[in-house]
């Protein structure tokens, strides 16, 4: 079964707002990285006059929930000054999504850091993450310092090293970090007790065969061929058989060298909103 995203996660991962980069940004902000699965750069238009912010425009490079997180936040601060936007955070873009799965979290959380970065772009300034960049790196699968870490756990409150993985993907990796991890947590909370996040949204409820079909093709039409069609890619859907789906690549995509990335995307988005379980297979002519 798939994760239980509400009905304005699907809608802004169906289709995003706001996408794309703006032309002459009066700020830019860049974060992630798309080896470690995600990357958001956000622009922005401000008019100097009244300090507000005009236009908001995204660009990522991550699952379902990232899109979704990256589209409803540009929403939310068009027709705010900078100093309104700052104080949105990453609870409130999960919150203004009807809720994230506490696995996603992270995503929110890189939806905060972008429009910061973007901020200080504007301003001038270098990104105020100093206690995030300073120390050492405790998960280096996704190079996450302990002090973003302490930085998540204090601003909302974590309790467990599963909830800080779920905010920061630290210790999601080869696991390594974990030990760390519940350290610092007992060391900032004085308890290494686990205690369910508040952002969890139940349990999904199984997808119906024809359900599962019709949110493959929607997804393939809506959010992936466009994106291939850009490079002058598509694909085309050959075959939907329970939780395997066979395409065939077309276009620039036909033998491209980025393939495996490019399918890899395409089965994590299809894992992310419909099923877990889906495999993605691409068939020759």
């Amino acid at each position: 079964m798939g994760w239980n995203y509400t009905k304005k996660v699907k809608e802004h991962f169906l289709r995003p707002r706001n996408v794309g980069l703006i032309e002459a940004a009066d700020g830019i902000g860049e974060v992630g990285s798309i080896a470690c699965g995600d990357a958001l750069t956000l622009s922005l238009k401000v008019d100097e006059s009244t300090g507000r912010i005009t236009e908001a425009k995204f660009q990522t490079f991550g699952c379902g929930s990232a899109i979704a997180s990256s589209s409803i936040l540009t929403e939310m601060v068009i027709g705010k000054t900078l100093d309104e936007a700052l104080k949105i955070t990453n609870q409130d873009i999960a919150e203004a999504l009807g809720g994230l799965p506490p696995e996603k979290m992270h995503c929110s959380v890189m939806g905060r850091e972008a429009l910061e970065a973007a901020i200080a772009n504007y301003k001038g300034e270098k990104v105020t993450h100093e206690e995030e960049d300073e120390g050492r790196v405790i998960c280096y699968c996704f190079g996450v310092t302990e002090g973003k870490i302490r930085k998540v756990i204090a601003e909302n409150d974590l309790k467990s090293a599963e909830d800080v993985t779920n905010y920061t993907k630290a210790g999601g990796g080869c696991g390594a970090c974990q030990d760390e991890i519940e350290t610092i947590i007992e060391e900032m909370t004085g308890s290494n007790k686990e205690e369910p996040t508040k952002a969890a949204t139940g349990k999904a409820k199984k997808l119906t065969n024809l359900q599962r079909i019709a949110m493959i093709q929607e997804i393939l039409d809506n959010e992936v061929r466009p994106m291939l069609q850009q490079d002058k890619g598509d694909l085309e859907l050959v075959d939907i058989d329970g939780v395997h789906v066979k395409v065939r690549m077309i276009g620039q995509c036909a033998g491209c060298r980025a393939a495996g990335m490019t399918t890899g995307w395409i089965q994590d988005k299809l894992r992310e909103i419909v099923d877990p379980d889906i495999v993605f297979h691409v068939v020759e002519e």
